[in-house]
């Protein structure tokens, strides 16, 4: 693999950003082989993660092989964002970040998501009215921070649904 390499899909255009505009985004972020996916898939505001193409498992965070069945015919691929708040922390102070005040305890959860029991993704919750609770309903929105799109939760209408629907 080259810098300059550029996903592709199934047609042969050119699916989003080249691998060198991913380093220069995310600097500092862990983007390799086996993440530049998921990393691709942010900067279009779009939630990419790994499924195995062999036995339909998901599996985050990206993997070279299914922990499944062990198949490498891994591919990213887009969730649709709804889950159940299952763990929840309050972060009061934290790295520096625009837009975060830890003066207001900033929820971060990690959303198990409905494609598929234990399926997790770890994310900041935007603020709302009521603080968010284990077991609220959310929804994938997005935020910007500096230059690059940011995937965080909001607390949905139905925030106490009952889980999968």
């Amino acid at each position: 693999m080259t810098a300059s390499t550029t996903s592709t899909t199934s047609g042969g255009e050119a699916a989003g950003p080249t691998d060198v505009e991913l380093f220069e985004r995310f600097g500092g972020a862990d983007v390799d082989h086996d993440t530049k996916e998921h990393y691709r898939g942010l900067l279009q505001r779009r939630l990419l993660l790994n499924r195995c193409g062999h036995c339909g498992w998901w599996h985050h965070p990206p993997l070279p092989r299914c922990p499944r069945c062990r198949s490498d015919d891994v591919v990213a691929t887009e969730v649709g964002g709804q889950g159940t708040v299952y763990l929840l922390t309050f972060m009061h102070q934290g790295p520096a970040a625009p837009d975060v005040d830890y003066a207001i305890p900033y929820p971060v959860a990690s959303v198990e998501l409905d494609e598929q029991p234990g399926l997790r993704y770890t994310a900041g919750v935007v603020a709302g009215p009521v603080p968010p609770a284990i077991g609220d309903r959310v929804h994938l929105v997005w935020a910007t921070r500096g230059d690059r799109p940011l995937p965080m939760f909001a607390v949905g209408d139905d925030r106490h649904g009952g889980g999968r629907g």
